[in-house]
């Protein structure tokens, strides 16, 4: 995963109401039911179907280093998914989001300006309209370079052009993230 996939996978965490189960059994639980089975549940862990059983029997208890943690994040992406949708369909629709960044920014700009790119600490909200773009391609399993290109767009009409009140053939890249935060 990116920064910018997991900056989202941290904002959207952010609005859980409910801790995740703490246990191998009840995430392993959580798991199953989620799953439909423990064929399932084993398949997506890379287990057998017997050990998903013995989890459950709780004759197992404390899982492998490897095994706890791709356990804990299976059952920390399907973690109380109706919250989440909520709070992007917010986000998407009345809220937008926050971009706190610090990246290199390049520019492409008529004659006699600078266009040497530097780095520039950043933090702008965005319009509902570049979080609705940002959550679809996100979802759609878009890559961090074309999420990146999405938000380089709202900070370029948002944050570089005044909403359209200057710099009008202004073209922004973004590049050479240092650190980047989403929040809605």
């Amino acid at each position: 995963m990116g920064l910018l996939t997991d900056s989202l996978e941290r904002a959207e965490a952010a609005h859980l109401t409910r801790p995740l189960p703490k246990t191998a059994r009840a995430q392993m639980r959580y798991l199953t039911k989620q799953t439909k089975g423990t064929r399932a549940a084993a398949q997506l862990l890379g287990v057998s179907q017997r050990t998903v059983e013995r989890y459950l029997k709780g004759q197992i208890k404390n899982p492998r280093p490897d095994l706890a943690q791709r356990l804990a994040d299976e059952v920390r992406k399907r973690w109380q998914p109706r919250v989440r949708a909520t709070a992007r369909k917010q986000a998407a629709t009345t809220g937008g989001i926050v971009i706190d960044t610090r990246a290199r920014f390049g520019f492409t700009a008529d004659p006699g300006t600078t266009d040497d790119a530097r780095l520039r600490a950043i933090t702008q909200a965005l319009p509902p309209a570049y979080a609705a773009r940002l959550f679809d391609a996100h979802a759609a399993g878009a890559d961090d370079r074309q999420l990146q290109n999405i938000l380089a767009e709202g900070l370029q009409e948002i944050y570089f052009k005044d909403r359209g009140r200057r710099a009008d053939g202004l073209q922004v890249e973004f590049t050479d993230l240092d650190y980047l935060d989403v929040d809605y």
